[in-house]
């Protein structure tokens, strides 16, 4: 009976696996490829919005280059990689005119208001090494201003180019969107011989 077993049924049983697993193979066969071969081929725009890669900063409506972030701090003590560093601008210094004038006012005894700082910040450094891509900070960012990119195509080749200052690169990406696009027509082979 040993040899029965061994003999016949295992076999059968190897077969009826390999059967199970081209069934399963052959199902996924017939279906429209998933893989892109890049560069061949290039994602759509309809499968870009899905994709999050590195945390950026979102522009205001009305002037995309500067950030909606009002330097609360909440992206950075939530942050559990410790990958993000923001620096708040400071007020403006006051010209010696200004400092004589408000001296001037505090003793007639008047209430004066000191130039506070703005609320956008000095800096935004965002060190990808370190990220560990959690979304924390996109979660407790009061002002939204904080998004995962979409830019499946960026590339470093160094530590150093992975951390990112996030204000410059929306000002980059404000005048890139801001610039008319330039149009160049591509002349036939046939035509650049004639000329």
């Amino acid at each position: 009976m040993g040899k029965f077993k061994e003999n016949v049924i295992q076999p059968i049983l190897d077969c009826w696996s390999l059967i199970v697993g081209l069934k399963i193979t052959g199902k996924y066969f017939c279906q429209p490829l998933v893989t892109v071969h890049y560069p061949r081929e290039v994602i759509d725009d309809e499968n870009l919005r899905t994709y999050g890669g590195h945390v950026e900063l979102i522009g205001k409506p009305k002037d995309p280059a500067t950030p909606k972030c009002i330097s609360c701090m909440m992206c950075v003590t939530n942050c559990p990689s410790k990958c993000l560093t923001v620096v708040k601008s400071k007020p403006p210094k006051l010209t010696a005119e200004e400092e004589a004038a408000m001296k001037a006012a505090e003793e007639a005894g008047e209430k004066v208001n000191k130039p506070k700082a703005p609320k956008n910040p000095a800096k935004f450094i965002y060190d990808y090494t370190l990220c560990s891509l959690c979304g924390t900070c996109i979660e407790n960012c009061p002002a939204k201003s904080l998004r995962f990119s979409n830019d499946i195509y960026w590339v470093a080749t160094s530590r150093k180019e992975m951390k990112l200052d996030l204000l410059a690169r929306l000002k980059a990406q404000a005048t890139e969107l801001s610039a008319p696009a330039h149009k160049t027509e591509a002349v036939p082979a046939a035509a650049e011989k004639e000329a």
